[in-house]
């Protein structure tokens, strides 16, 4: 049995950019001791991360206190929003689009190819052991999506806001088990 801890990053600095880049806000980086105290005792022993800043930033109390390192995959990177911008909060029909103007940038089933990729090849190596996974809302929606049939855009549009949000989830194999949500933050903007 494997378990992932999912973790969608903490409040990003929105007044910076550059996305890969990104950092956390105040608020932000005192909320990764939420997903500390969530995630101390739950035996994690490989971490994975995107490689963006707010998400390696996201899971680095934790790891830094269990002693382990973070690896990156750019596979689970954000979804590329283009010159546009995201989109997928006022134009629903994109969730499931295969294609559309490249400004609206990269395409969700692309995102979820790529996630799937990567966390399969996550099951490979790290069969058996206990791992937290930096991601972002969109990457991880794809993974949700594909993992799980009721999951959807509505399901992604109720977690958009929660920064940052902890999921479990448990494989036998590849094949996921159970998901179990562990915690989140709402930053819904009141």
């Amino acid at each position: 049995m494997t378990k992932i801890y999912f973790v969608r990053h903490a409040e990003p600095d929105k007044t910076v950019i550059d996305d890969r880049n990104r950092p956390l806000t105040a608020q932000g980086l005192e909320d990764t001791r939420f997903v500390y105290e969530m995630l101390k005792n739950k035996g994690i022993d490989v971490a994975i991360s995107s490689p963006y800043k707010r998400s390696i930033d996201t899971i680095k109390r934790l790891t830094d206190a269990l002693e382990i390192s973070i690896q990156t995959d750019e596979r689970f990177r954000e979804r590329e929003a283009g010159v546009k911008g995201q989109g997928l909060r006022s134009h629903p029909e994109r969730w499931k689009a295969t294609e559309w103007e490249n400004d609206w940038g990269e395409f969700i089933q692309d995102v979820k190819k790529r996630n799937i990729e990567a966390l399969m090849d996550v099951l490979d190596k790290y069969n058996g052991h206990n791992i937290v996974l930096g991601t972002h809302g969109t990457a991880f929606s794809t993974i949700l999506d594909y993992l799980s049939p009721a999951y959807g855009y509505d399901e992604f549009i109720r977690m958009m806001d929660w920064m940052p949000n902890i999921v479990e989830i448990v494989f036998e194999g590849k094949k996921a088990v159970e998901i179990n949500e562990v915690g989140h933050i709402d930053k819904t903007q009141k």
